[in-house]
């Protein structure tokens, strides 16, 4: 039986190790904390998972909230500055979305791969332990790591445009929000200021029961980034109130009566969208795999954290299969990264270019998709499938073909983009 040691316990690594547990490997992950832990402790995220992702943990059969809020629809706004609304329209998405709270969501998966026959070990890994895991496993893989283990992966400047954060992120989890008028529970609410930042507020599932998370993505040193430094759960709220009533007035009027739903259901924080190299060299000359947000770190402005991090779990599960009783040599975990990153690639290049002002021919697709259903509905599906928009938005020639072709065939409206 071939020995798989994973370093980490959220989206990434335990997706995968659950998947080779499964499969007859005997597995182990390492985790700084316990699930009760995790459980118990501070929100992490806002984690929307769209409907690749959802299927990806079905078929390992981890879909264990299937009665959790679902988005079915993204609404798409730009304020006007006076109050009012600029531009405003929303679409369905072909298959619905959903937000688990990850003190939730891992410290149910840590149960079940415990329960189905995984070692789980509870341990802040150093250097020293990545040797020790070298030495008795097949295979390691790190899907977390700070202090020592954080400087193994190198970062890849010619992929990393950003050296200092985009976006200062704040996050609330939230009891008694409004539904917006004209829209549904289960709508995805999504802000956009140019120049300031964007503010979400989609459905999920807490440890308290179904809520809102209100996220707010602000502009470094702009008008939304008032979270720095914050201690007192309330005042985070107080601000959110503030800076929602002088900018998007109607999400102001939503949030009006809501409260926390517990002391530890807000988080603020920034970081640069970085990429690194994939393998980690240890200080004996052997290596480590890395995974997920380790290797490929971007902006939550889009929401494909988790959905990357799914993407990866999976790629490298087929990766680990398909090699069989071959050595997992450096080889091996050059190419397994390469196969996840023609997916990353193309998620990271479209987050880092939605940190910009938006371009004209992006302004005048979200013009044309107020509309047109079919641009609308191509645009939000994209939040699932992010490669199809580089045949049609990322390029001014080509979006500027995809619009003109979209308006000359009102016929094919109901057909799939």
């Amino acid at each position: 039986m071939r020995t798989i040691t994973i370093v980490g316990a959220g989206q990434a690594g335990l997706q995968l190790g659950i998947g080779l547990v499964d499969e007859g490997y005997d597995v182990r992950i390492i985790s700084n904390r316990t699930a009760e832990e995790i459980e118990n402790g501070r929100v992490m995220s806002s984690q929307v998972i769209f409907g690749n992702g959802r299927a990806r943990e079905a078929a390992l059969g981890l879909d264990f909230w299937n009665d959790a809020p679902e988005m079915d629809t993204i609404s798409v706004t730009i304020p006007d500055g006076q109050g009012g609304k600029a531009l405003y329209w929303s679409a369905r998405m072909d298959l619905p979305a959903h937000s688990i709270d990850q003190r939730v969501k891992y410290a149910r998966w840590i149960r079940e791969f415990i329960a189905r026959g995984g070692t789980f070990e509870v341990h802040t890994a150093t250097i020293d332990d990545l040797e020790e895991y070298a030495r008795s496993s097949d295979l390691v893989l790190v899907a977390a790591g700070k202090g020592e283990i954080s400087g193994l992966f190198e970062r890849n400047p010619e992929l990393s445009p950003y050296d200092s954060p985009q976006r200062a992120v704040a996050v609330a989890y939230l009891n008694g929000v409004d539904t917006r008028a004209g829209e549904t529970p289960s709508t995805f609410s999504y802000n956009v200021i140019p120049g300031v930042g964007e503010f979400m507020l989609p459905p999920a599932l807490t440890t308290t029961g179904p809520c809102r998370i209100a996220v707010v993505s602000a502009v470094p040193g702009g008008p939304f980034d008032v979270f720095r430094g914050l201690t007192d759960p309330q005042e985070h709220l107080s601000r959110l109130r503030t800076i929602l009533g002088t900018f998007l007035p109607w999400e102001a009027e939503r949030v009006r009566d809501a409260e926390l739903t517990d002391d530890l259901a807000v988080l603020a924080g920034a970081f640069a969208p970085t990429v690194r190299n994939p393998l980690g060299v240890l200080p004996s000359g052997a290596t480590v795999l890395g995974m997920g947000d380790v290797l490929v770190l971007n902006d939550p402005i889009t929401g494909q954290g988790s959905n990357t991090a799914s993407k990866c779990a999976a790629t490298y599960l087929a990766s680990i299969l398909a090699r069989g009783d071959q050595p997992f040599d450096d080889d091996f975990k050059s190419r397994t990264f390469e196969r996840f990153w023609d997916y990353a690639k193309y998620v990271t290049e479209w987050t880092n270019a939605f940190l910009a002002p938006p371009p004209p021919h992006v302004m005048q697709i979200l013009g044309a998709a107020a509309g047109s259903p079919r641009i609308a509905r191509r645009f939000v599906n994209g939040f699932d499938e992010p490669r199809d928009f580089f045949l049609w938005f990322t390029d001014p020639a080509l979006a500027g073909a995809y619009l003109q072709e979209a308006a000359g065939a009102p016929a094919l409206e109901h057909v799939p983009a």
